[in-house]
């Protein structure tokens, strides 16, 4: 069930039966030489449908500009400032109890959101410990969760890509792009085969250390089947944690 394509009246019957929503979360960043800069959003939007199509939970709007200041030095890249991102959780999340929602599961697709987002529920949650909320708010929960987390996920990719895997522009994560849009599929050659890794500062220092975008990974081994098997283990082992969440 998604939030957009629902009227205000389906939402009231919704909240009759959970107060819990799925919220993606992601970027617009660039994914290396074969990968599509929508990946870190279009992953957890694709598995978040998943999630609503296996549970009939609610899917909110894709947050799809993240914290990504280090992939300004690629074309097409797009970031928030970290108080900027902070505010827009806290924007959205308030908005959403208002009208009862009180479990909030942000299903992640950018690692470099993961300690934005954390500090963006320490400010939600010190609104209540400090009693500056609205009193028509309720006790909230929200959970952040990396989509590649999971076991199955783990499994497939340590089986298919091995050290390949790499840390950005993922095998994993373009693969799952190419079985969700596969009239879309990218081809290129990697120069190395495997990229460097390395730390992470600015954008002008990635773009010297990562010169074509990639982090210790090897794209070119993305397929359409690999992204078929990793969504399907990825919705299920998602669905237990939501449902345990939602709970």
């Amino acid at each position: 069930m998604r939030l957009q394509l629902s009227t205000w009246q389906e939402v009231d019957d919704y909240l009759k039966r959970t107060t819990a929503i799925i919220i993606p979360i992601g970027s617009t960043e660039q994914h290396g030489p074969n990968g599509f800069i929508g990946t870190d959003a279009l992953c957890p939007e694709t598995l978040a449908f998943g999630i609503g199509e296996e549970t009939g939970a609610l899917v909110a709007p894709t947050l799809s500009i993240g914290m990504a200041q280090h992939h300004l030095g690629f074309s097409g890249s797009i970031t928030l400032r970290p108080t900027t991102l902070i505010a827009v959780v806290q924007d959205v999340v308030n908005s959403l109890a208002r009208h009862g929602f009180d479990r909030f599961f942000f299903l992640n697709g950018h690692g470099g959101n993961i300690a934005t987002v954390t500090a963006a529920f320490s400010e939600i949650y010190a609104e209540t410990s400090l009693r500056t909320a609205g009193s028509n708010r309720p006790p909230l929960q929200c959970k952040l969760k990396n989509w590649w987390d999971g076991e199955g996920v783990q499994a497939i990719s340590k089986e298919l890509f091995g050290k390949a895997e790499g840390s950005h522009a993922t095998c994993s994560e373009v693969s799952l792009t190419y079985f969700a849009y596969p009239d879309h599929v990218k081809t290129a050659e990697m120069h190395p085969e495997i990229a460097p890794t390395g730390p992470i500062y600015d954008a002008d220092d990635y773009r010297k250390r990562f010169p074509d975008g990639r982090i210790g990974s090897n794209p070119k081994l993305a397929s359409v089947e690999a992204g078929e098997r990793l969504y399907k283990a990825a919705v299920r082992d998602l669905s237990a944690e939501w449902r345990a969440f939602a709970a």
